[in-house]
């Protein structure tokens, strides 16, 4: 009886063990799956980041084409917007034109021109050349007859910039802008604190809220004019005291080829005479010839544009003086510099009796030439120097 009782426990026993076993065997197969599982939601939740991450790139490279595309969208709006108003006064001239070749043939087909015709055309042709000079308020009377000497003043800056002064009576200051594309103007007290070794220590430094192009800019009655860089034909009008924007406008007809050859970086070139602010620059239109502009520096407006005959091939600078133009060649390698054309915009000045005018002791380029009114000289940057040139003027005939 006991032997019995002692095997049904054993049966017992053993089917206890065998059912904890069996418990085990299934709950060590659930923590298997449920660690499956958690690992695979972990890899899925690592692919979801990283398809964020990859969404997220997507969309920043995304936002800076949209910008990018947008602001090239307003470069172009502002160049068809430029082209649309060259386009408008070329239809202008282009009419006048018309109507003039029409006077011409309507009265070539004339049997008779009446004497009173032709005395009341000469009043007319008088009456607008009297309107013209009361407009520049035409008071020069003196020419370019030669350049005497030239004076190194300084070697410092790059191969192309600009050094000026504002032609006023009180103005002694000197400015240098070096490079053809630079947004930092250096001021000096005198030529005597910018003659001294280590200028920039004792200079101004000015900060352009935008960068020039080319080396065409001017200095005149406290403002700074320039051409401004990324644009067609903008002109920039700059406070130097206020260091602000007084004024722009955009100058119809420029921007789109070189003023001269041999300096391609200079669009438009800005000069300066007794007469105030005058724009040079070339056009398609001309054959390559170069353009002369009078601007209004108070309204910043156009008040009349000649077609000069002196071309810009070979040619290196230009400056105004007392109404003329007058274009500075020179050879691509480099060399002499050499005056060859002239042109007065009142006619007062026949540019074919004038012999060619060479720069003395100097064989070179130069990227800028700017005439000074007030002491009669030109400021030239040549080859990253300096030059003061002294000139020789004579009456004109």
């Amino acid at each position: 009886m006991v032997v019995l009782q002692l095997q049904f426990l054993s049966v017992l026993f053993l089917a206890s063990i065998m059912g904890e076993a069996q418990h085990v065997m299934q709950d060590a197969a659930l923590m298997n799956y449920i660690d499956r599982r958690i690992l695979s939601l972990e890899n899925r939740l690592d692919k979801c980041n990283q398809d964020i991450l990859d969404y997220v790139e997507e969309f920043r490279d995304f936002s800076q084409m949209v910008l990018s595309r947008l602001a090239g969208l307003n470069n172009y709006e502002t160049e068809v917007k430029s082209e649309v108003e060259n386009l408008l006064t070329r239809v202008e001239r282009a009419q006048r034109d018309i109507d003039y070749f029409g006077s011409v043939t309507d009265s070539n087909t004339c049997v008779e021109v009446g004497e009173d015709l032709v005395k009341q055309q000469l009043l007319e042709a008088e009456e607008e050349k009297r309107k013209l000079k009361l407009v520049l308020n035409a008071s020069c009377d003196h020419m370019l007859a030669g350049v005497k000497s030239l004076k190194v003043v300084k070697k410092t800056g790059d191969k192309h910039g600009s050094w000026t002064k504002d032609p006023g009576k009180k103005h002694t200051k000197i400015y240098l802008l070096n490079s053809s594309v630079n947004n930092v103007i250096f001021e000096f007290t005198n030529i005597m604190t910018f003659m001294e070794s280590n200028h920039t220590l004792k200079a101004r430094k000015i900060t352009l809220p935008f960068p020039w192009e080319g080396t065409g800019h001017v200095i005149y009655q406290g403002f700074l004019f320039y051409h401004r860089h990324g644009s067609l034909n903008e002109i920039i009008k700059f406070n130097i005291q206020k260091r602000n924007i007084a004024d722009q406008m955009v100058l119809p007809g420029a921007g789109r080829i070189p003023a001269y050859q041999l300096s391609p970086s200079t669009k438009i070139d800005l000069a300066i005479d007794e007469q105030g602010l005058w724009a040079i620059h070339s056009e398609p239109e001309t054959g390559g010839n170069i353009v002369v502009t009078k601007i209004n520096h108070v309204t910043m407006s156009v008040e009349h544009t000649w077609d000069t005959s002196c071309s810009s091939k070979d040619a290196e600078a230009a400056f105004m003086a007392c109404n003329t133009l007058y274009v500075v060649y020179n050879f691509p390698s480099g060399g002499t510099s050499r005056i060859q054309c002239v042109y007065d915009v009142l006619g007062a000045v026949n540019a074919y009796e004038i012999p060619a005018l060479h720069f003395p002791k100097r064989q070179g380029s130069h990227s800028t030439v700017h005439y000074d009114p007030k002491e009669k000289q030109l400021l030239a940057w040549g080859d990253g120097s300096q030059i003061i040139y002294k000139l020789h003027t004579t009456q004109k005939v």
